[in-house]
């Protein structure tokens, strides 16, 4: 069996650099409304665009699929070179702004190949300890995500164009070390070409089903949570001009937090089980949606930084823990498509609700926006709990259909 101290740092590692190309408009959005001459609810454009094309690329990997029928590894190396081309393409001169848009989705349509089959390649290692080992892989998705906020913050006096060379060369380096340092695994299992009655198959099984339902709640709240989170930070400090508030810095800390969530919630699902933690990360999440006006946007300013990054720990730490449920109780020889295919529905719900808090906040007041994120979690809970006794743990055989 591969060696976890040798192969899952360098996973994490990978997915950590190609990761950072998700939110690197995100990071310079200020920079391109005002080149573009945009709104700033244009934020809300650019990240659907980004998870648009992650969503036809997951769709695309699944039905072909590709993470099961060919070498993940090299799936994953082809993935990141080319969509770190596409991010680069936003660098381009005479772009447009239909070009920036698709420069967006070409680089999410590649991200396909590198989030999901980065998990594909993670569970092919390691069978034993699953929740553990994506617990630092999603962490590490996590920390890639926010790390452009962190370069803005750092390069804020060099030009934006800087973040996107940066995040493209971290892709370039995480995809080439993937290739040369990690081998497929060895509970790797060749598949077939999916077809939309296996996919139906795979939700027959109530395991499966409650698992991915519960990831589907979760996910309604986790980008709508990170798009906004500048925005949440941009309006606190409208309304306290005189507080000295970094938005770019304080959001790559409050984001990149959830990374360290991930781990010990991995951490302690080995003890409690995945089922149980991700349940009370879902609820904790979804208890700051409620109580989110109590701190949006009058609380002082040491309350309201505290309130988000507990917010930024739970609405993302049970992440792995959905990822493992729904690992382990898919057909080992469709695993892969099984990961993938629950991405694209999962991400094709965040283009729903961060385009439905976008249109409501024209009629909602601010402070109360975001209690609308609290219907994801409710949902999530819902479909774990109801007509399911038990979600199979880490480390029984992923053998039989979820």
């Amino acid at each position: 069996m591969t060696n976890f101290k040798k192969i899952l740092p360098v996973i994490v590692i990978t997915q950590f650099f190609c990761t950072s190309l998700w939110f690197a408009g995100n990071a310079v959005l200020p920079d391109i409304v005002q080149i573009f001459h945009l709104a700033p609810s244009f934020l809300a454009h650019l990240t659907s665009a980004v998870q648009f094309g992650f969503i036809t690329g997951t769709l695309v990997f699944a039905v072909l699929a590709i993470s099961d029928r060919f070498s993940p590894v090299k799936v994953f190396f082809f993935s990141s070179v080319v969509a770190a081309l596409f991010n680069l393409l936003i660098l381009y001169d005479g772009i447009n702004l239909a070009g920036l848009l698709g420069s967006r989705f070409l680089t999410g349509f590649f991200l396909a190949g590198i989030y999901p089959v980065g998990m594909k390649i993670a569970s092919d290692h390691y069978k034993e300890g699953l929740s553990k080992s994506l617990g630092f892989l999603v962490g590490a998705l996590v920390v890639g995500t926010a790390f452009p906020h962190l370069l803005k913050s750092l390069t804020y006096d060099l030009p934006w164009r800087y973040v996107i060379v940066c995040t493209s060369a971290l892709a370039l380096a995480g995809g080439l070390i993937m290739l040369l340092l990690v081998p497929d695994g060895p509970h790797r299992k060749a598949g077939q070409q999916m077809r939309f009655t296996s996919v139906l198959r795979i939700f027959r099984n109530g395991n499966f089903r409650s698992a991915a339902f519960g990831y589907f709640g979760h996910m309604w709240e986790l980008y709508a949570f990170w798009a906004f989170l500048p925005v949440m930070l941009t309006l606190y400090k409208q309304q306290h001009p005189a507080t000295d508030l970094s938005i770019p810095f304080f959001s790559f800390l409050i984001i990149a937090s959830g990374g360290l969530a991930c781990v010990i919630g991995g951490l302690l699902s080995q003890k409690f089980g995945q089922r149980r933690i991700a349940a009370i990360a879902l609820s904790l999440s979804g208890i700051c949606c409620v109580v989110s006006p109590l701190f949006l946007f009058n609380a002082p300013l040491i309350p309201f930084l505290a309130f988000l990054f507990f917010w930024g720990l739970a609405v993302v730490a049970d992440s792995p823990l959905f990822s493992t449920l729904v690992a382990h109780n898919a057909p080992g020889e469709s695993r892969g498509s099984a990961l993938t295919i629950v991405n694209c529905i999962g991400f094709s719900i965040t283009i729903v609700s961060i385009q439905f808090l976008n249109a409501a906040a024209n009629y909602v007041d601010a402070q109360y926006l975001y209690m609308l994120l609290a219907m994801g979690p409710a949902a999530g809970l819902a479909a774990m709990y109801t007509g399911v006794d038990h979600l199979r743990p880490s480390g029984t055989s992923a053998s039989g259909g979820q």
